[in-house]
């Protein structure tokens, strides 16, 4: 066969991903076709490698390959012809062959031609005894070849082969996941992984600057590193734009493929090239067959590449603790929405904050709690990190905020003289949301309340996202009389100008300021420095987590004008919070 013709048939084999593969059902019904239609015990659909025969698909064939040397299907293959042998035991070549020490007489195969009209393989079938083919089961086995390759290109035509890179894609890879079922032992561990060229923001911001074809000439850079490391017998496919997916061959330990893996990745710079430094990470899983959907393979492929990229190595075998717990997030986003249509799972308990001068309660913070009708109560700690990052941060907040002031409104109506404002908390998606002011003075104006009475606090950290918007969204707030407050102050961006450029009334120090404070000299100095600062430039400066009396004379004596923590009271429900004010007091804070 001539050499260049060589090199392109295996390209083509190793480009639709047709060597050394799982079994396919599509093939698997044309082998027992072909058996049934010639009354023979063996029929087989191969294709030929450089050194050996694969069987894809086998009927009365217990092994998987052969060596080429001396194969009928390898001569089909070469020929690029039909090729009969009557009775193998009376044919000088084939004779010797290992086909003839099975005990096979008798051989008919048909090559597997593509378009371009190269052989990759043949369809055959094999009996025991001697026999002759007629006219009509020739012209029936070639037909049966021709079926083959239309569902070759079948495939790659109907969303089987990405177009970018020439590989068997997604919808491949979870078949072929499933199809590991039928060719190893229920409980036989198997390992797939998933590779990410560089994380999504990264990538982004590369096809940003260099076009989108960027990142097909990366993809392709890689994946010939990745050929080049990879042991024989890898399948790899291209399930997404920047990401691979191998299921390595049998036999490999998770060592072996970390190794190999972490290889792939230290050659980064032959692939990437000196323009842009990718940052790519690879995710192991190893799974027993028969044991798992092929769907859930990939997601824990893909939390194990999430994993990766919190490692030094970028590399990481899938964990089930660490999937339980992005899981759990996930969990939480779906029943959370939920908990908002459901009148019986969210509600609000409020944590007095007290005027260090009187002792007196001038205000409390509104604190959302969740009981979950079946996991019981859930910490806000837990959910609302994951919840602020979600789309269910507006509405969340919005739940919130009527909540608070339709309280506000049953109070007044009952005559209990709470003290206020009652402070909610803010997300970053709200400080981003035009409508957000608009929807405040709404919700004041149905429970017929003035702005006074509430205080929105917002984190440093999401103020300083998009700085600019949030300032308009501040500035708008202050102008309709709602007053604001900076939270955790201490734990994000703390800086002069950054207090001049937010418009808010009060500063919270963070609990984790005040917390010890009696017994550790570099926190009362860094404490009274940000008193000193925040009472300078005119606002009025709450401390958070006080729990201690002398932490609350040490704050008292240092012009700290409120408190809020466990001294005073734990947050509390809606009657023991008006109960709580009735025994101890109340009053306006200072304008």
């Amino acid at each position: 066969m001539d050499p260049a013709i060589e090199a392109e048939r295996i390209a083509t084999l190793h480009k639709l991903g047709l060597l050394n593969g799982p079994p396919n059902e599509a093939f698997d019904r044309i082998t027992r076709m072909a058996a049934q239609l010639f009354g023979l015990p063996q029929s087989t659909i191969s294709f030929t490698d450089t050194d050996r025969v694969w069987f894809r698909s086998r009927v009365g064939v217990a092994h998987a390959s052969v060596e080429r040397t001396r194969a009928p299907c390898a001569s089909v293959t070469e020929t690029n012809d039909m090729l009969v042998i009557p009775d193998i035991q009376e044919d000088e070549f084939f004779r010797h062959s290992a086909l003839a020490g099975t005990g096979v007489r008798f051989y008919a195969g048909a090559p597997l031609r593509t378009r371009e009209g190269h052989a990759l393989g043949s369809i055959c079938v094999k009996g025991m005894e001697p026999r002759q083919i007629t006219d009509d089961e020739r012209t029936a086995l070639l037909d049966l070849a021709a079926i083959v390759m239309a569902q070759i290109e079948l495939q790659h035509s109907l969303g089987r082969i990405d177009p970018t890179s020439g590989l068997a894609n997604r919808n491949q890879f979870l078949d072929d996941v499933l199809d590991l079922d039928k060719d190893r032992p229920r409980g036989e561990t198997c390992l797939v992984a998933l590779l990410h060229l560089s994380n999504p923001h990264r990538l982004a911001s590369a096809a940003r600057v260099m076009k989108a074809h960027y990142l097909d000439n990366l993809g392709r850079q890689a994946l010939v590193s990745l050929n080049a490391t990879v042991p024989a017998g890898t399948r790899i496919y291209h399930v997404a734009t920047a990401q691979f997916a191998l299921i390595l061959p049998r036999g490999t330990d998770e060592a072996t493929a970390k190794a190999l893996l972490q290889r792939w990745i230290d050659d980064r710079d032959a692939w990437c090239g000196s323009r842009f430094r990718t940052n790519p990470a690879a995710g192991i899983v190893p799974f027993a067959a028969q044991s798992v959907d092929a769907l859930d393979v990939l997601r824990m492929a893909e939390s194990a590449v999430q994993d990766a990229y919190r490692t030094d190595s970028g590399v990481a075998t899938y964990s089930t603790a660490q999937d339980a717990a992005h899981r759990r997030r996930f969990w939480l986003v779906d029943e959370f929405e939920a908990a908002l249509a459901d009148q019986g799972q969210l509600r609000l308990v409020y944590q007095p904050r007290i005027d260090l001068a009187t002792m007196r309660c001038v205000g409390a913070e509104a604190l959302l709690r969740w009981n979950h009708p079946t996991a019981g109560a859930i910490s806000p700690a837990e959910f609302m990190p994951i919840i602020e990052q979600t789309s269910l941060a507006q509405p969340a907040t919005a739940w919130v905020l009527d909540q608070v002031l339709q309280q506000i409104a049953a109070w007044r109506a009952q005559g209990i003289p709470v003290p206020l404002p009652i402070s909610a908390n803010l997300s970053a998606a709200n400080l981003h949301d035009p409508q957000l002011v608009a929807q405040v003075l709404a919700m004041l104006a149905r429970h017929g309340l003035d702005s006074r009475v509430i205080e929105l606090e917002i984190t440093e950290s999401s103020a300083m996202e998009n700085l600019a918007v949030v300032q308009q969204t501040l500035r708008a707030l202050q102008t309709a009389g709602v007053r604001v407050a900076i939270d955790d102050f201490g734990t994000g961006y703390s800086s002069l100008s950054y207090l001049q450029d937010i418009p808010a009334h009060t500063i919270k120090i963070d609990q984790g300021f005040i917390r010890g404070l009696e017994d550790d000299g570099r926190k009362r100095s860094l404490v009274d420095a940000i008193i000193g600062l925040a009472r300078s430039l005119g606002h009025r400066v709450v401390a958070e987590g006080v729990e201690t009396l002398a932490a609350s004379v040490w704050l008292r004596d240092h012009h700290c004008d409120e408190a809020q923590g466990y001294l005073y009271s734990r947050p509390l429900e809606v009657h023991a919070f008006a109960a709580w004010v009735a025994q101890r007091g109340s009053g306006e804070p200072p304008q």
